[in-house]
């Protein structure tokens, strides 16, 4: 007998095991480290190559049209990504910070690393950004999201499963999960880009368990690993934060019989740590303080102390049975600016996967590895409920610091890692039971033991057979709810023509207001601030920074912008006209443009162009002029001084249809600059 320490389970235990016989079921036994380096390379190529060939399926309307004018819409979040993938290119090119930028929200301008705006993704692409186009750069980012996050996934798997096609399995439910697809609708980077979790736990594998390589190695590894997740997301940082604690709890706790053993791998894991520590406190030092305190930022809840943001989660049911398409988000999607597909969940695991985990930790339940992930993935589906109508861990959660920034219902990116992850070690499991019973059944009645491992060649063993039936029982459910959605539904993208023709040649550094306005869920300028290079400032955006209450002394007038760009009727009153003028003012406008929205999306169109036309020409006491099909107001910051036109008067003058010809608008703005005392004419 010999006492050895394993960790084939994942988890360092130490156990006395006796040699391995001979003709030992487990002889011959292939495992990641017994395989060559150009098998594992050339492994890893098939699986890559593998999850490409999904993701284009999934992508299959971009890369079949034009991947540089087409993806999932120029609009909503979609937009405002695209923006965020466009600011770092232009900041690298002109000298400029790449972490901050005046070009939206102007004057005050927007922290890129408050918000969600993915900056290491904007850095690394922008070469594809300088050739082809922010669109493009969205398309790039967008189908190698799933790919990655499914190879890191693989990666991971392999330090533990013998049978590469069961890592493959692991890497597919991972990368192209519910959760990935239906965020990658709405371009929602941080949240797809998600290679970083498993090459974290496999960083914490080596830290707390194999300690086969230098402890100062892992721990800087680690720390690489985070800072790049901080420029990407920050949220999923926390998340991953979060479920790495519960993970190495629970992992100690299924160890405490073996203190001794643990006592001893304790030297290295502090080693590692503190190298982690010290090499992600220079790395992260500066971002931390820009994020937390730099120009711009963001501080308190990101949405407002009334959002909802943080309540809301999943529910227990839609984890078994998919839920129905909501026809009244898919509406509301289509109408603001979302995705022009219809809306589906992001949470169903299905009976079938269910199923297989359950069975599968019963058969193989002295697996430990199957136990933590059970345990961290069990947690991340109590957090990811949020606030109900009773008790819920979140209750306690959102009480820590800055946890009210975090949606609950992302903790499912925990669920499905945990989820893939169990799957992978069944698959594998099934496929070397099955392969090793049958071989052993086969050489008793040959009475030859090593005839046992002469597997037949040039077709399937009966363990790939199992496995791959195991794999479609807990896949096909998962792909069978997602087929009828794809390919993804994908939009061109539309510029008016007076940002196709006007706005690359304008001169000086223009501060638009442009309608509709952005911060009034159609945020369709953003991408065509992007697509024209960032050739002027904008006033507004998306995100957190749009919320009324960060609108200071602007706020009035925000309100009333973005109910002139999503309504049908507004009323225009004096005291609009007023605070509107105000705002144009403190924010340093010097245009303001209303294109024609005939042609445009319906996400994109604005049905009170005359109210509009009313209440900026008595803002600014000037007419406007028709440039290119929009209406445009020109050097708005030398505008006379405001002449108050009664709320009588702007009601004569907006009597009309709200959309009608040109004569019809020049007259109302004509019948505002006839008020007594107005002047009329642009400003010189």
């Amino acid at each position: 007998m010999t006492t050895t320490e394993h960790t084939t389970d994942g988890i360092a235990i130490e156990e006395h095991t006796a040699p391995m016989a001979a003709d030992s079921p487990q002889r011959g036994l292939n495992t990641v480290g017994d395989e060559p380096a150009g098998h594992r390379v050339r492994s890893l190529l098939y699986a890559a190559a593998g999850y490409l060939f999904v993701s284009l399926i999934v992508w299959w309307h971009v890369w079949t049209g034009n991947p540089t004018t087409v993806t999932t819409c120029g609009c909503g979040d979609s937009s405002l990504f695209t923006w965020f993938l466009e600011w770092p290119a232009y900041a690298l090119s002109h000298g400029h910070n790449p972490l901050y930028s005046t070009a939206l929200f102007h004057p005050t301008g927007v922290n890129l690393l408050s918000n969600t705006a993915e900056v290491g993704i904007g850095v690394v692409l922008a070469p594809v950004t300088w050739l082809f186009g922010p669109v493009a750069t969205l398309n790039v980012a967008l189908t190698l999201s799933p790919v990655l996050s499914a190879l890191a996934m693989y990666v991971l798997l392999r330090r533990w499963v013998s049978w590469a096609p069961a890592a493959f399995v692991g890497g597919l439910l991972y990368g192209f999960s519910p959760f990935i697809l239906l965020f990658l609708t709405d371009a929602h980077l941080m949240l797809t880009m998600v290679p970083f979790p498993p090459l974290v736990v496999a960083c914490l594998d080596e830290l707390f368990v194999r300690q086969r390589r230098s402890p100062v190695v892992t721990g800087v590894l680690l720390a690489l690993l985070v800072w790049v997740q901080f420029f990407i997301g920050t949220e999923m940082l926390v998340l991953i934060a979060m479920a790495a604690a519960i993970g190495v709890v629970v992992t100690v706790v299924l160890n405490v019989r073996h203190i001794r053993v643990i006592g001893r791998k304790a030297r290295y894991a502090l080693t590692a740590m503190m190298a982690a520590a010290v090499t992600g406190g220079v790395l992260l030092a500066y971002p931390t303080w820009f994020a937390l305190a730099g120009p711009a930022h963001l501080s308190g809840p990101i949405w407002g102390t009334n959002s909802i943001v943080s309540l809301g989660g999943t529910n227990l049911r839609d984890y078994l049975f998919p839920a129905p398409t909501s026809a009244r988000s898919t509406t509301f999607a289509h109408r603001f600016g979302g995705y022009q597909g219809p809306a589906l969940s992001e949470q169903y695991l299905g009976i079938g996967l269910l199923v297989v985990l359950v069975v599968g930790l019963v058969i193989w339940r002295r697996d430990l590895r199957l136990w933590l992930f059970t345990a961290v993935g069990a947690t991340s589906v109590l957090l990811s409920f949020g606030l109900q109508n009773y008790w819920t861990l979140w209750s306690v959660v959102l009480k820590l610091p800055l946890m009210q920034n975090v949606v609950p219902s992302r903790f499912l990116i925990v669920t499905y890692l945990c989820a893939a992850v169990m799957l992978g070690l069944i698959v594998d499991h099934v496929h070397r039971s099955v392969d090793h019973r049958w071989p052993v059944t086969q050489a008793r009645e040959a009475g030859s033991a090593d005839a046992a491992w002469e597997r037949p060649r040039g077709r399937p063993t009966a363990g790939a057979v199992a496995g791959v039936v195991v794999s479609l029982i807990a896949l096909v459910p998962i792909a069978w709810y997602y087929v009828g959605s794809l390919p993804l539904t994908t939009q061109e993208v539309v510029l008016p023509r007076w940002y196709r023709t006007v706005a690359p040649h304008l001169t000086g550094r223009q501060v638009i207001l442009a309608f509709p306005v952005p911060f009034a869920f159609l945020e369709s300028s953003m991408t065509w601030q992007a697509v024209d290079s960032m050739s002027f400032d904008q006033i507004g955006g998306g995100g957190p920074n749009s919320i009324p209450e960060r609108a200071g002394k602007e706020g009035p007038a925000q309100s009333v912008l973005g109910s002139l760009s999503i309504a049908s009727t507004v009323k225009v009153t004096s005291e609009q006209v007023t605070s509107t003028r105000q705002a144009l003012d403190g924010w340093g406008v010097t245009m303001v443009v209303v294109p024609d929205s005939a042609s445009l999306p319906l996400y994109e169109k604005v049905y009170t162009v005359r109210s509009i036309v009313v209440l900026i020409t008595a803002a600014t006491g000037q007419k406007p002029i028709r440039q290119a099909g929009a209406w445009v107001w020109t050097h708005v910051d030398r505008a006379p001084s405001l002449i108050p036109v009664s709320s009588a008067r702007l009601s004569v003058c907006s009597a009309g249809p709200q959309t009608d010809s040109v004569a019809s608008l020049a007259a109302s703005a004509d019948c505002v600059l006839a008020s007594p005392g107005a002047r009329s004419g642009p400003a010189q």
